[in-house]
Parts: structure tokens; C-alpha cells; sequence
């Protein structure tokens, strides 16, 4: 079954990276470059899962996970949050707001999907 996925960063090559990994596996995906995009693609697209940089334009990855946890809605939607961000207090921020998952950049192809994958099957 074909899953919507919402990877949320504000670089270019690494959503194209996203793209190419999670599109192979059959997944639907959608984009968005900052933190108040992300907000409205969850509202009008449901997705699946999201993958949500840390520090983007506007609103950052901690303000996304937050108001999304705050959201009787979204409250329960997979967040995995990925970012370059690697110290242990960004780390435990991370997982403060309410994301399922905190991988660190650059991450591996193979680590990215059996992670999406973890998520996506505890939701069916």
C-alpha cells in the first residue's frame, strides 16, 4: 500500500534524496520548504508520515512538532525529525516536542527506510 510522506526541509538536494529513496518504495510524496508550508500540507493532505528538518525558514522543525502534538487531529501522525543538529540537547529537544524518531545527517539510504518503514507498519 502506497503511503503519503511529507519531508519537510528547506535544502533542495537532500528533499531530492528523500524523494528518490521513499519514491522507490512506492511512497506518495510531498513537499514542503518551511515550517508554516508543512503545517498547511498536514491540514490539507494528511500524510502518513513526516520527515521535519530542524532549522528551516519561518518556523522551525520544533514549533511544526509541537503545534502538530498539540492537534487532537495530528497528535498521533509519525514525525521523524532529521537533521544535522547532532548534539544531545538537540537530540532531547527533539524528542521533548513529541517526535517518534531523531536521526542526525548525513544518514544512510538503507537507516531512512527501515525507520519509515518501522513507523508506517505500527500505524496500520
Amino acid at each position: 500500500m502506497p503511503y503519503k510522506i511529507l519531508v519537510v526541509d528547506d535544502e533542495p538536494p537532500i528533499v531530492r534524496l528523500m524523494e528518490f529513496i521513499l519514491a522507490r518504495q512506492g511512497h506518495e510524496m510531498l513537499v514542503a520548504v518551511n515550517g508554516e508550508e508543512a503545517l498547511a500540507q498536514v491540514r490539507e493532505h494528511k500524510p502518513d508520515l513526516i520527515l521535519l528538518d530542524i532549522m528551516m525558514p519561518r518556523i522551525d522543525g520544533y514549533e511544526v512538532a509541537r503545534t502538530l502534538r498539540a492537534d487532537p487531529a495530528t497528535c498521533d501522525m509519525p514525525i521523524i525529525m532529521l537533521s544535522a543538529k547532532a548534539q544531545e540537547e538537540d537530540i532531547q529537544k527533539g524528542m521533548d516536542v513529541g517526535v517518534n524518531e531523531y536521526i542526525t545527517k548525513p544518514f544512510g539510504p538503507d537507516h531512512l527506510v527501515r525507520v519509515v518503514n518501522k513507523y508506517l507498519a505500527e500505524g496500520e
